[in-house]
């Protein structure tokens, strides 16, 4: 979703700094278009990111064979995120 959204603004940015010439006083278009633009990519980098990472399970396990000591297995598993 990060990544649509990256674009999205991406897009918007562009529009407002390359293609549309409005007059409101006290505001730059230009500006808040390339600001957009720059928000864009980094909502878009961010996504990837977070994308690409993998993602780590651990299970414990507690066995216990005298009532006073007792056995702890770990088993670390890394998980894709699809």
């Amino acid at each position: 979703m990060s990544i649509g959204t990256g674009v999205v603004l991406f897009v918007i940015g562009a529009i407002l700094a390359f293609g549309l010439e409005i007059d409101i006083p006290g505001v730059d278009d230009d500006f808040i278009g390339y600001l957009l633009m720059a928000v864009g990519v980094i909502v878009f980098i961010v996504g990837l990111v977070l994308l690409t990472r993998r993602r780590s399970a651990v299970e414990r396990t507690r066995t216990v064979n005298d009532p006073g000591a007792g056995n702890v297995t770990e088993r670390r598993t890394d998980v894709d995120p699809y």
